[in-house]
């Protein structure tokens, strides 16, 4: 008897994070009418047993090694430049220094525009030109804007992105360099928000804000993917992520938990640990106070332009997976960044950028706190390449 077919690429339906009530996944969509994110949802039973470890072995080192989990069902539509599966660089000099068993920085500087934004927008910017979109819009605080100005270049479609006006130098030139338009707004990236969320209702644009869609954190998850298999087929003990937005974490999170349900792991999971400036720490403070949900963080400030995002939309599920996990939330200063960042790069060669220097940093108040321990394995996220963020000086003023 022939197997039965493999189930079609792309999502079975879409899910709203906060009610469980599901929709059709092959027509555009924001957030739920509840207001919150809205998950991708796959036919995982259907694909146990065939998307397996050995099946994605041999296949080409980037992201879309795992299309069967991923969103877009026409392989024509993939905008990639080759992002994904960035190095797991293992640094026993940086474990040494910081007190614990093992300690690896996933890199994700090296992807085409340098930042970990590359996975989640080209995933947002590939389904919405499957799905008919002719013009892209973002707010950003900095990296995700060029990113979108990348993917949307390659597509052939036109970009429209706001930021802050105190945006790091590099990135600015890297987005006027890709075509985008640009528009630079006193204020933050909530207020940037507001700016673009006007022309969308005005002019037709489609939103690619963080968790306002539902692909960049399928994207994103892949991260989670990739440290099982650069792992050799498990899971670190604690894994360490700056966080503005959230979504590279709560796409880990999501990861695990299809990851679990394909076979591939039970029901370990690594600690989850959120890290955040001292400027601008909703989600510590929140994880702190054992609240739900994040209050905005007002007259928020870092040099970290990532770490700047005062309110997040997915602030419920950060806070559920670090609970879930046993992990926590910490937060560091601009100076503890800057000085980690230069001890991160003379011991492992790895030029991070304040938001990775932001997880080392953290890594000696966790311990402190009893959260890691000394014969721990953790993976530590350089989210960007510190190249883009040269001119910029600790209180978030260009130097």
């Amino acid at each position: 008897m022939s197997p039965p077919p493999s189930p079609p690429p792309g999502a079975a339906f879409l899910e709203c994070t906060g009610t469980g009530a599901t929709f059709p996944s092959e027509r555009l969509a924001g957030l739920s009418p509840a207001g919150k994110p809205l998950f991708a949802r796959y036919d995982l039973d259907s694909l146990r047993g065939r998307f397996t470890p050995a099946a994605v072995a041999c296949r080409v080192p980037s992201l879309w090694r795992y299309e069967e989990v991923l969103p877009v069902r026409d392989r024509a539509f993939r905008v990639t430049l080759g992002e994904g599966f960035t190095p797991l660089v293992d640094s026993p000099r940086l474990a040494r220094e910081l007190g614990v068993g093992r300690l690896r920085i996933k890199d994700e500087g090296q992807n085409p525009t340098g930042s970990f934004k590359d996975r989640g927008l080209c995933m947002a910017v590939s389904r919405a030109f499957e799905l008919g979109v002719r013009e892209l819009a973002i707010p950003s605080a900095g990296n995700a804007a060029g990113s979108t100005a990348a993917y949307g270049a390659a597509a052939g479609l036109p970009v429209h992105v706001v930021v802050p006006d105190d945006t790091p130098l590099p990135i600015l030139a890297e987005i006027r360099a890709l075509g985008a338009d640009l528009q630079l707004l006193r204020g933050l990236i909530g207020d940037c928000g507001r700016v673009v969320r006007e022309r969308c209702d005005r002019d037709g644009w489609w939103d690619l804000s963080t968790l306002k869609e539902p692909y960049r954190v399928e994207g994103k998850k892949t991260m989670g993917y990739e440290l099982f298999e650069q792992l050799g087929g498990r899971l670190p003990d604690a894994i360490v992520y700056p966080t503005g937005g959230g979504t590279g974490l709560i796409g880990m999170w999501k990861a695990f938990a299809e990851m679990e349900a394909l076979g591939w792991i039970g029901s370990e999971r690594p600690r989850m640990f959120s890290v955040q400036s001292d400027g601008c720490a909703p989600m510590v403070r929140a994880w702190e106070a054992g609240l739900e949900a994040a209050p905005v963080w007002e007259d928020a400030e870092t040099y970290a332009a990532g770490l700047r995002v005062p309110g997040a939309v997915g602030d419920f599920l950060i806070l559920r997976a670090i609970r879930e996990s046993g992990g926590g939330a910490v937060a560091v200063s601009d100076r503890e960044m800057e000085r980690w960042v230069g001890r991160m790069g003379a011991a492992t060669g790895i030029f991070a950028a304040p938001e990775g220097g932001a997880t080392a940093a953290a890594v000696p108040r966790l311990m402190e706190m009893g959260l890691i321990h000394g014969g721990d394995e953790v993976v530590l996220f350089n989210t960007g390449s510190g190249l883009k963020y040269v001119g910029m000086a600790p209180g978030g003023s260009r130097a």
